[in-house]
């Protein structure tokens, strides 16, 4: 195989590709990158056996005789050797014994690859059903709920996003059993119901891809497909039952505080930085027209509080919460104000944007943390 191509281009490519390398495998053709030919363009290929990504890149290819049409390339070594390269035009050539060549108008860079032929082959998605969704409608799903992502392999299930996609709309949702987040928009619909859970690599990686261009969801019987343009986005889904999500979330809260969101961000972060560091504990005490925030350190005797102005509907109340799970959902809501909803301090507090955006109804979750200062 002989092309020329840009190094940036290539590097752009390269390090899409990447994300779906282990960074340390039992089989070491794992931790590199198939590069084969495809009519006019080339095809990079990266897999775990998990997740797998395909990137096609336009490239100038040469004929080349014998030379290997399918090698599979030391994947950091090239990425390394690219990224120290200036935005030039690249040779790349590989032989019949898989040697990798890189030549520039300023240097020569030899390789070792391994025969393409002994690369894992992808899996195919078999009993398939697909739904298209604007770009930015899929990735705005990740990067909402995503962070809510459950790291417990003890609960596989929360392990990932799920989705439930129907005619009329779709939802995506995470939790970890300390916040949830629900998202319902009308942008995400299939003609088919459709209900699957996508590990949080695999979502993370397909929203890197992602553009505001339409893409094309495909969901088999065991793995899901997200074609993104020049990528493709490859995984296996989590055969498990997601939990009951709706039944935790409190329904009679007859507590109500509307508080600005960049005001209530800030004074979290500042306060966090007083909290103890075994806890991330901190405390809210509502009353009728402000909340104080306040932490405290026993082991550093340290402590601080702040108060900040609101609107509230209820009785005053005292809550706590991880400074580190309030930070985050406050950190992906995009409203001006925040609408929090409270029934009782050891029960959840539900949050929304105060208004909604255009077309989704979004709904964070998160659990208290228990005060002394009641039963």
């Amino acid at each position: 195989m002989k092309f020329t191509a840009s190094s940036a281009e290539l590097l752009k490519s390269l390090t899409i590709a990447a994300g779906a390398v282990p960074s340390k495998s039992t089989l070491p053709i794992l931790e590199c990158i198939l590069f084969e030919r495809s009519g006019d363009q080339l095809r990079l290929t990266a897999t775990d056996l998990e997740i797998s990504i395909v990137q096609q890149v336009p490239v100038r290819f040469e004929e080349n005789g014998v030379a290997a049409l399918r090698v599979a390339v030391p994947a950091k070594r090239m990425l390394d050797t690219l990224r120290a390269l200036p935005d030039i035009p690249v040779r790349f050539s590989s032989d019949e014994e898989f040697n990798v060549s890189l030549k520039t108008d300023r240097g020569h860079y030899k390789m070792v690859g391994h025969d393409g032929a002994d690369y894992p082959a992808l899996p195919e998605l078999t009993n398939v059903d697909q739904f298209q969704a604007d770009g930015h409608v899929l990735k705005r799903a990740i990067q909402l709920t995503g962070f809510a992502v459950s790291r417990d392999s003890l609960r596989p299930a929360m392990m990932g996003i799920y989705f439930q996609i129907n005619e009329n709309g779709g939802r995506a949702v995470a939790t970890d059993g300390h916040r949830l987040v629900k998202l319902e928009t009308g942008e995400l619909q299939s003609e088919r119901p459709l209900n699957f859970i996508v590990p949080e690599k695999a979502v993370n990686l397909a929203a890197r891809v992602t553009t505001d261009a339409p893409c094309t969801v495909s969901v088999g019987t065991t793995h899901v497909g997200f074609d993104l343009g020049a990528a493709r986005v490859l995984s296996r889904m989590i055969d498990e039952a997601y939990p009951n999500y709706e039944a935790v979330i409190p329904m009679d809260n007859d507590r109500r505080l509307v508080v600005s969101r960049d005001a209530m961000l800030a004074a979290v972060k500042r306060v966090a930085l007083y909290s103890s560091s075994m806890t991330n504990q901190i405390r809210l005490s509502i009353e009728s027209s402000q909340v104080e925030i306040s932490a405290e350190d026993i082991e550093r005797s340290s402590e601080a509080k702040e108060s900040v102005l609101c609107e509230y509907e209820g009785e005053e109340m005292l809550i706590g919460f991880n400074a580190v799970y309030l930070n985050e959902v406050l950190s992906h809501i995009e409203s001006e104000e925040v609408l929090f909803q409270f029934s009782t301090p050891n029960r959840a507090g539900v949050v929304t944007p105060h208004v909604q955006a255009e077309n989704e109804d979004l709904l964070m979750l998160i659990m208290p943390v228990m005060l002394n200062t009641y039963a």
